[in-house]
């Protein structure tokens, strides 16, 4: 490793949950030269997860830009399925599923096996950071770190502070953040930060022109890629995330901040038909080639 990387972020790394986030943020980590333990849930997941961390390695290398070695990232690789194993870890990023409960419940579980001068961060997109804060134990310790997906090729880490947040933690974010090679952007903690409140604001009313007949999901999308330079169009980014996903956040959203951000009900309709995007083949595009 380089010695900015080795100053720039944790030398040991934890991430709870290995699914496409949770992989993708143990990827950067791995990139950036610290030793990083994945905990799953179960012996299916967790070689799910290796093999998913291990294959998007392979693909860094195949595309150039980094520098490094495959058997040296895979050493440096754990995946288990015991918290305690955390106990090394100078920070744990949470990466379970946006339910309150599940990541309370999971960051209670993490901070009862981390050493008292460890740091704790969630993914979350959307939830309360305050809120999680104060169900845990050391709150200053703790912020969140919004990951974008797919976290390899995102530039951007949205640093978030709760009204609980130590100054040492305010700063050593946005250190780490710039060592992963990322930009941070910095918020206080508000209903769906400053990512998720716009994307998803985007993104409902897209749906809602589909729904209204306004134009194809094609034509959305190519206008606001060619007209405002968003790299991807807003239906295509659902697909991407997952209209489940996004669903949970607008329904959040709703009840933090009133009716316009109600779901569609064409959204309602695909996640209950199970046209979730990417990652079941089809969405408001087709996905399955």
């Amino acid at each position: 490793m380089t010695e900015k990387h080795a100053l720039a972020v944790p030398a040991v790394v934890g991430v709870l949950g290995g699914g496409r986030m949770g992989a993708g943020i143990a990827h950067a980590f791995l990139l950036a030269g610290a030793r990083v333990t994945v905990v799953e849930r179960d012996g299916q997941a967790a070689e799910a997860a290796r093999e998913r961390i291990e294959r998007d390695l392979a693909k860094s290398l195949e595309r150039g830009g980094v520098d490094g070695n495959l058997d040296e990232w895979a050493e440096n690789l754990s995946v288990s399925l015991d918290h305690a194993d955390f106990a090394d870890c100078e920070l744990v990023v949470e990466a379970v599923p946006e339910a309150w409960d599940l990541k309370v419940t999971a960051l209670q579980e993490v901070e009862r096996h981390l050493a008292e001068t460890a740091w704790l961060a969630t993914n979350t997109s959307s939830l309360s950071v305050d809120g999680l804060a104060e169900q845990l134990g050391r709150p200053e310790r703790f912020c969140g770190l919004h990951f974008f997906n797919p976290v390899p090729a995102s530039k951007l880490v949205e640093v978030v502070n709760s009204k609980h947040t130590g100054e040492e933690l305010r700063r050593l974010s946005v250190q780490w953040v710039e060592g992963l090679g990322k930009t941070p952007v910095v918020v206080n903690d508000a209903p769906g930060f400053a990512s998720s409140r716009l994307g998803v604001a985007i993104a409902l009313e897209a749906i809602r022109m589909v729904e209204e007949g306004v134009a194809s999901p094609a034509d959305i999308d190519n206008a606001m890629v060619l007209g405002y330079r968003f790299p991807v169009g807003p239906l295509a980014l659902t697909d991407i995330v997952g209209l489940d996903v996004r669903l949970g956040i607008a329904e959040y959203l709703e009840s933090q901040l009133g009716p316009r951000f109600a779901p569609p009900q064409l959204m309602r309709d695909m996640v209950a038909r199970g046209e979730l995007g990417r990652k079941t083949g089809k969405g408001f595009f087709d996905h399955d080639q």
